[in-house]
């Protein structure tokens, strides 16, 4: 006889990244694994969310606060409807010797979360497992999103679902929406963000770092409507010796546009104490949000 080693090659790497979308829209991603082996294969998927010991590890303590390598957990938010909020199709079936099989990856979000994810586990003959695709995904009730800096926030929501209530009645009960703390004259106030610039001791380049603002394709809004945002910078930024790049701008329905930030230390800077001031990010689309970016910078010795 002849022992023959299984393999296969996988069109992703370790992540699947479904980026956002609307809540309550659908996309779709493809994953493809090719048979590279001279047997066949007969394949099973696996989502961790669906595992049976699921309840039981949910019991442990979150990994954000166990572990500083790990913010979020495998398994992120679900959906307050009860289904999968990832699906795979097919989930079982067989490759032949030299062939491929597409895996149909489905996002359905049914609530506002930027916390989406699950594990993928394709297995061969029920038992090798051939890859692990973490799945991850964010989704919006409004067109435009805002990401960088420090995370900030606790990445794990209430279990409780939060019902539609007004600012005021949600500040009373407790119901603070998991993204915004409250919504007042038409402009909805979003949590802060945290800008670390660490400026290398006798580099001749100033420290950077950027803000990314994205506007989400959807056939849920007109396709007409663009984002606009602007980041005020007043002279206390300057004094501080930051500077921002591109902080106004419009962009169209799936672009994403940056704004760049970056920190030369002022000739009177106290080391012993490191600049920290703040700028507001308003964000313009269906509705009107705004951000506070706390900028924060240090000198750091070089390696």
């Amino acid at each position: 006889g002849r022992g023959v080693v299984p393999s296969t090659e996988c069109s992703v790497g370790e992540v699947l990244d479904m980026g956002y979308v609307m809540a309550r829209d659908t996309v779709t991603a493809t994953v493809q694994i090719k048979n590279t082996s001279s047997l066949t294969l007969l394949f099973s998927v696996q989502l961790e969310s669906l595992s049976p010991t699921r309840d039981t590890d949910r019991q442990k303590i979150p990994s954000f606060l166990t572990s500083s390598l790990q913010r979020t957990e495998i398994v992120g938010t679900q959906n307050y409807n009860g289904f999968s909020v990832f699906r795979v199709s097919p989930t079982e079936g067989k490759i032949e010797a030299g062939m491929s099989q597409d895996f149909v990856v489905t996002f359905s979000p049914d609530h506002e979360s930027l916390y989406y994810s699950d594990r993928l586990k394709v297995l061969l003959f029920g038992k090798q497992t051939a890859h692990e695709i973490q799945l991850k995904g964010a989704a919006r009730d409004h067109i435009m999103f805002v990401e960088g800096g420090v995370p900030l926030d606790v990445p794990v929501e209430s279990l409780a679902v939060t019902s539609p209530v007004a600012p005021q009645e949600a500040l009373v009960k407790g119901k603070v929406p998991p993204l915004f703390i409250m919504e007042q004259g038409g402009i909805r106030h979003g949590n802060s963000l945290l800008l670390l610039l660490e400026f290398v001791e006798g580099s001749a380049e100033p420290a950077r770092a950027e803000i990314t603002v994205g506007a989400i394709q959807s056939p849920q809004m007109a396709a007409k409507k663009a984002v606009e945002f602007r980041m005020d910078s007043g002279p206390e930024l300057r004094r501080a010796g930051f500077e921002l790049d591109g902080a106004k701008g419009a962009l169209e329905r799936g672009q994403l546009k940056r704004i760049g930030v970056s920190w030369v230390p002022p000739a009177d800077l106290q080391t012993s104490d490191p600049p920290l001031v703040s700028a507001l990010l308003t964000v313009k689309g269906d509705i009107t949000e705004s951000y506070r970016v706390l900028l924060m910078a240090r000198v750091v010795s070089a390696a």
